[in-house]
């Protein structure tokens, strides 16, 4: 076993993408050499990358190593001296992700029936509606349009407003303090502010639906916690904010990205357009390729730990990289290669263990009807400028595109 004391180089992270749709080289270089090694942060602080898909599934099943993003060595980006500020940055976090069993098992539970396959196939017909009256506005505008604004980011956001009974005339609201949350240029007084607007809206809504409640999430979600009495007023407030950042920025990134991925791979779209069928394996290699949240796996040792031969001490930070494993030849053969044919099942972009995407089903149904209802309504669909020239988010926590600018 090698110890932590053994360690002689430390190179920072994150390192930079050597082009848009792959990893930074050194992933592949580490996961063959060291798949377990200790990195510098931003922030000056110690972290140990995990690089294979064995070692990424050991970490998230792992209740050793902690999601709690208020522990001291947690792996963040920046430095918070102020404890309370911590606190208020992570109010959401700390209402799911960032708790570990048995708290976090009591919580998921409230929430996992929402969420099952059945009640998403339910909301199927909806969300094609959703997506056909995009498409619609978007062909009577003219004969090209910036595909973010115009399908990737209404798609899920209609549909999770209308799934948590969020005003959807609110959504820019929202959107926009998602998006300074979720930014690494942020400061950490734009995050807090962000971070207390949010939660003060969030607030509002739910205090009403305790008093007047509907047919959507939100309220079930009040009614069983009557039940139940787990949730404070407060901490439902998190849990719903949490849903609310969770399940539309991801969703809306891997729209662009699937979309760019496809038509830079017509042979690979071929394949989707002559059977439809092929959707939910389509979307698997997609969400396999570009594993769009990578520090979703970010941890924090509780004790001495082995993770795949090296021993992690207790209170240092663990991240393990979503993309890396998805990239692992040993599981996945030439991961560098878009291939829709292959079994993708196993990816991690969903993470792994007990906080594995509570919302997945959701994401995947959104995708595969997004990618077959626009590739069959607008099967003339080409990008406007090269995928190398577009923005692509690396000064975000979820990877993505600004803009999409396509023809048709």
């Amino acid at each position: 076993m090698t110890d932590a004391g053994e360690t002689t180089q430390i190179k920072a992270y994150p390192m930079p993408r050597p082009q848009p749709m792959h990893p930074p080289r050194e992933y592949a270089e580490l996961r063959q050499q060291c798949p377990v090694a200790r990195h510098l942060l931003p922030s000056g602080r110690p972290v140990w990358l995990v690089t294979s898909h064995e070692g990424v599934r050991t970490v998230l099943a792992d209740p050793r190593i902690s999601s709690d993003r208020t522990h001291p060595g947690f792996p963040l980006p920046y430095e918070v001296a102020d404890p309370e500020v911590l606190k208020k940055l992570f109010r959401f976090s700390q209402s799911l992700i960032g708790l570990d069993p048995p708290d976090h098992t009591a919580r998921r539970r409230l929430l996992i029936s929402e969420f099952t396959a059945r009640r998403m196939q339910a909301l199927r017909p909806r969300i094609e509606e959703i997506v056909h009256g995009r498409i619609d506005e978007m062909l009577a505008k003219g004969s090209g349009a910036d595909l973010v604004q115009e399908l990737a980011l209404p798609v899920p956001s209609l549909a999770l407003s209308e799934l948590l009974g969020v005003p959807y005339q609110d959504r820019e609201f929202f959107e926009s303090r998602t998006k300074i949350q979720i930014n690494h240029n942020s400061g950490l007084d734009e995050r807090a502010r962000a971070n207390g607007e949010l939660m003060s809206y969030l607030d509002g809504l739910v205090a009403a639906k305790e008093q007047e409640p509907g047919d959507d999430l939100v309220s079930r979600l009040i009614e069983k916690n009557r039940e139940q009495g787990q949730l404070e007023h407060g901490e439902l407030v998190a849990l719903v904010a949490l849903l609310l950042i969770a399940g539309y920025e991801t969703t809306a990134n891997m729209i662009g990205l699937g979309t760019i991925g496809l038509l830079d791979n017509p042979g690979q779209l071929a394949v989707l357009m002559a059977d439809p069928g092929t959707a939910p394996q389509v979307v698997d290699e997609l969400l396999r390729y570009f594993s769009i949240s990578d520090t979703a796996g970010s941890r924090v040792a509780l004790t001495d730990v082995e993770i795949c031969g090296t021993r992690v001490p207790a209170g240092e930070g663990v991240l393990a990289l979503g993309l890396a494993g998805n990239w692992d030849p040993a599981v996945f053969a030439e991961p560098e290669r878009i291939d829709v044919r292959r079994d993708a099942r196993r990816h991690l972009a969903f993470g792994h263990g007990p906080h594995q995407c509570i919302g997945q089903n959701m994401a995947k149904m959104e995708l595969e009807v997004t990618f077959t209802t626009l590739f069959r309504r607008v099967p003339s669909l080409r990008l406007a400028v090269p995928s190398a020239q577009l923005r692509y988010k690396d000064d975000a926590n979820t990877y993505g595109v600004y803009e999409l600018p396509v023809e048709w």
